[in-house]
């Protein structure tokens, strides 16, 4: 049976390049004696090779430097610019720096999930894998660019397995991750790594290991499109693994790309065993790692050193801004000595998109997708009464945020009528997260209403205690700098505590409460009520929550376990869409009512 392509491109990542890399390390074993002291150049100064290794992260589906919920160019405070056709001209010049022939590039995750472009072809016109059918714009640009190979990011696999297989099979490079294991067998479920030869001219090849990692979070954020068919164990553990079998294949160089941050911190508690952001640990802990493409954490850490703790070698890892703002190099040099290459430095740093135009070929290849998607999201959905905004919702109570509660707790409550738990009060929660969205007043798009939900996550509903949900709010507070009552509050100050990002702070409709952050974290919610009266610790609510949050993102108490009672697979976002399409109108005096407002020793801060 001949190989499709996937498969081929697989094999050859997991197996087939190491049975090559055996023959090739064999021939060299079997040089006379001395035959590598005259190739270094007996009595001469020893080869050297410069090899460079450049890396992106978190590309989110940004192919062009476009904001699909603006529809205008991406801008930011920093005026960063975004995209891989921004990244191409980036590594064009690098290249031509250093020489194609000696460059790689890799990537580190979280590819095809992010924009409305790479959400089209995912729900409306979904790529199958087959070449006749729809291509995915981030493997037209990928393949365009000759990436040598990527780790799976979690946000892979929001999709569902299907569609991530499908975009493995349009992508001319391995896509890896080697703690990612079919259930069943254990075995890799993708390619755990990849080795490259690069030719050097007098001298053996370089043979360049590429380990890639994901993060065992997929297990807790992804569960519904996972459980039972992949298991995610830890980076360190599969690193243990892999890492001497690459050396044992006679890898000069390895390298890891992980989707997983430097610090050692996890966002989902106990959920799963091992830490979300474990670069730092894999480099500390696995001997044999010469470099760390890192990601996940949407940081740019340009070079940072990690000391092996067995070997007392320096580790450098680097991660490059999110969306395509930046590139990172890495910059290895190698010295042939003794019969084998030696890494005997190695430096990095990152490049700003910014600083370059994009490459009008790139451009050129996605335009036609690039043009759909923006008719797509441009098309009228409805009307609203009045201008609303998301700019104050991380520290006021806003109509913006109230119209995604209130569409969440119709959602629910419509689908638990007539059944079991129809009598319970439907709470619902949401979360700010972009500052910039907003919805104008008059016409409103499918882009305008699409930036309030910019996640792909869908809608459940769990039942909590009243008690549980005080304790889901202490929580939520825990989003706020602790305040003095005479101290001066700048509200871009007072937010973010312990770098708590804002889709981790969760506001909650059908309530009342006010937040006292002159209080320590854990004693800020008071005058809870619900229906006017304290709320009762005993009594059952259903609360409307995203996948994301109901499985322990975040690592708010109670949800994870709570009973679930309703669960939809369509994307939030496309619920807001339907609801306004079906309403015809968004009118913000319709809704609201009981809220929630931010104090310092009982006092309002905002009126």
């Amino acid at each position: 049976m001949p190989l499709n392509r996937r498969d081929f491109i697989n094999r050859s990542a997991a197996t087939g390049a190491g049975v090559a890399l055996a023959g090739a390390a064999g021939a060299v074993a079997a040089e006379p004696a001395g035959a590598a002291e005259q190739r270094s150049g007996h009595g001469r100064p020893p080869k050297t090779f410069a090899l460079r290794v450049l890396g992106t992260t978190d590309l989110h589906g940004h192919a062009l430097n476009w904001d699909y919920f603006t529809n205008a160019e991406y801008d930011d405070t920093a005026h960063n610019d975004v995209g891989l056709a921004k990244i191409a001209t980036l590594v064009s010049q690098a290249r031509q720096e250093k020489g194609h022939d000696r460059t790689l590039l890799i990537d580190a995750g979280d590819i095809i999930q992010g924009t409305q472009l790479s959400y089209y072809y995912a729900r409306v016109e979904p790529i199958t894998g087959a070449r006749s059918g729809p291509r995915h714009p981030m493997a037209l640009a990928m393949n365009h660019l000759e990436y040598d190979a990527a780790a799976l990011g979690n946000h892979e696999f929001n999709y569902g397995i299907p569609l991530l297989r499908a975009f493995q099979d349009q992508c001319d490079f391995p896509l890896l991750a080697a703690n990612a294991l079919d259930a069943k067998t254990l075995k890799p479920a993708f390619p755990p790594y990849l080795v490259k030869k690069i030719r050097v001219e007098g001298a053996p090849d370089i043979k360049v290991g590429i380990l890639g990692l994901t993060n065992p979070g997929i297990a807790v954020w992804d569960k519904a499109n996972v459980q039972g068919q992949l298991s995610f164990p830890g980076l360190v553990e599969q690193a243990k693994i892999y890492v001497p079998k690459l050396r044992a294949l006679g890898c000069d160089v390895v390298i890891c790309t992980d989707h997983s941050g430097l610090d050692g911190s996890t966002s989902y508690g106990d959920a799963v065993p091992y830490p979300e952001n474990a670069s730092s640990l894999v480099a500390a802990q696995v001997p044999g790692i010469d470099a760390i493409l890192v990601g996940h954490t949407h940081v740019e850490r340009p070079c940072t050193f990690v000391t092996n703790e067995a070997t007392g070698k320096t580790v450098v890892l680097s991660e490059p801004l999110y969306w395509g703002m930046r590139l990172s190099v890495f910059d290895i040099d190698l010295e042939f000595t003794g019969g084998s290459w030696q890494v005997t430095s190695i430096t990095a740093e990152v490049r700003n998109a910014n600083t370059v135009a994009e490459d009008p070929a790139m451009a050129k290849l996605v335009k036609d997708e690039h043009d759909k998607v923006v008719a797509y999201v441009n098309q009228v959905v409805g009307t609203c009464e009045e201008a609303m905004s998301a700019a104050e919702s991380t520290y006021k109570d806003t109509p913006i945020i109230d119209f995604i509660n209130l569409v969440q707790a119709d959602t629910v409550t419509a689908a638990l009528a007539g059944g079991a738990y129809a009598s319970l009060p439907v709470l619902s929660e949401a979360s700010c997260f972009s500052r910039s969205a907003a919805i104008p007043a008059g016409q409103v798009s499918l882009r305008d209403v699409a930036g309030l939900y910019i996640y792909e996550n869908t809608l459940t509903a769990k039942i909590l205690t009243g008690a549980e949900v005080k304790d889901y709010l202490e929580w939520s507070a825990h989003y706020y700098v602790q305040t003095a009552p005479d101290a001066p509050v700048d509200v871009k100050a007072i937010t973010n505590a312990n770098n708590t990002p804002d889709y981790s702070y969760d506001i909650l409709s059908g309530l009342s409460y006010d937040i006292d952050i002159a209080q320590p974290a854990g004693s800020r919610i008071t005058g809870l009520t619900h229906g006017g009266a304290p709320l009762d610790p005993a009594a059952q609510f259903v609360l409307a929550v995203n996948n994301y949050r109901a499985s322990g993102g975040s690592n708010y108490p109670h949800i994870a376990a709570a009973p679930l009672v309703w669960s939809s697979s369509d994307e939030i976002r496309n619920t807001i869409i339907a609801w306004v399409q079906a309403h015809g109108t968004i009118d913000p005096a319709q809704f609201g009512g009981d809220g929630w407002r931010l104090t310092r020793a009982g006092v309002p801060l905002f009126g």
